[in-house]
């Protein structure tokens, strides 16, 4: 009895506590728990929501992760020395290759990435794709046709994307005009797939030795596109198919037809016309286009699967050095 006494007593200052009147000895010994749940779900409501991201306010690299369908995914970001959060910047993403990861993409031993943003003046972004290892490693994106466990598994890459940017653009003052997207191999296919389905956030893409994989796409507007590619490609064959060297069993569409496809979406009449040509590689370019845009073709003949003017991460043994894909890149995407 006197345990029963304690519980109402107990009972009662709490709703007391609640700010809510004390009930009648009767309504006491039936539980009102309606009353008590509407009272903790006003609680909850009230209660603040996620902190908004902390703004970057120093030059030099950042890391961060996000939690995105269910996973905790990861960036890394290089703010140039020049950054004025007084005045919008540009912003590359940067996607490493199948099997790669973001840390790989950001070493200047290999991509020559950082140093180029400190140079030209752009914030670059290197994402990480989805892996079994805890590390990161061996990371794949879900490209449409590729690739690996992403693709299996139909991972929201193009979610995490748009989240990466959300994100960042409420650390950094980013020009939402000048938004870019490019990548080595998977990556680039899935520079591809963004230019499908998020036309309304990346003004221009580039992909390097990675053709356009994605089983549909209806930009709403029309994308800027520059393909760079070796005719010696063993992994993505510059005329389709699976190359000999290629673990990801995806029969790989061609470069010509990759090209040829966004010629037809961003409604590029002209013919081919051809604005570089030097030892070892030359340029094309398809414009004007509908919009303004662009669909640029860059081929080398020589380099294999790999970053032009950079150094092959297995092996060790450098890319061509008659073009430079950084240079190329970001020429085309300052004139955007």
């Amino acid at each position: 009895m006197t345990s029963t006494k304690t519980w109402a007593l107990a009972l009662s200052l709490l709703i007391l506590g609640a700010g809510l009147a004390p009930l009648p000895a009767s309504a006491q010994e039936r539980p009102e728990r309606p009353r008590l749940r509407d009272w903790l779900q006003q609680r909850q409501d009230g209660a603040p929501g996620p902190a908004a991201p902390v703004p970057i306010t120093r030059p030099g690299e950042h890391r961060f992760s996000l939690r995105h369908g269910g996973l905790t995914r990861e960036y890394r970001v290089h703010v140039p020395a020049r950054y004025d959060p007084a005045t919008p910047m540009p912003m590359v993403l940067s996607f490493h290759g199948g099997g790669g990861n973001m840390d790989i993409q950001a070493d200047d031993r290999y991509y020559g990435l950082v140093s180029h943003a400190e140079q030209a003046g752009y914030v670059v972004v290197f994402p990480n794709g989805t892996s079994r290892l805890r590390s990161g490693k061996l990371a794949t994106w879900n490209a449409g046709l590729c690739c690996g466990q992403a693709r299996d598994r139909q991972i929201d890459d193009v979610g995490f994307v748009r989240a990466v940017v959300a994100d960042l653009r409420q650390r950094l003052n980013i020009d939402p005009g000048r938004i870019f997207a490019q990548g080595m191999s998977n990556g680039g296919m899935l520079s591809y797939r963004l230019a499908c389905e998020m036309a309304d956030t990346f003004k221009a893409i580039a992909s390097v030795a990675g053709t356009d994989g994605t089983p549909a796409c209806a930009p709403s507007v029309p994308v800027s596109v520059l393909h760079i590619h070796a005719l010696d490609d063993d992994r993505v064959l510059f005329n389709g198919g699976s190359g000999s060297a290629s673990d990801t069993h995806a029969d790989f569409v061609s470069v010509p037809d990759t090209v040829a496809k966004w010629a037809r979406l961003n409604g590029c009449e002209a013919a081919p016309r051809r604005v570089l040509e030097v030892p070892g590689a030359w340029c094309e370019t398809r414009s004007p286009c509908r919009g303004g845009a662009e669909v640029k073709l860059c081929v080398t003949e020589t380099g294999g699967h790999s970053w032009p003017g950079g150094r092959k991460v297995r092996g060790e043994q450098p890319g061509t050095s008659a073009v430079s894909a950084n240079e190329l890149i970001w020429d085309f995407f300052s004139r955007r």
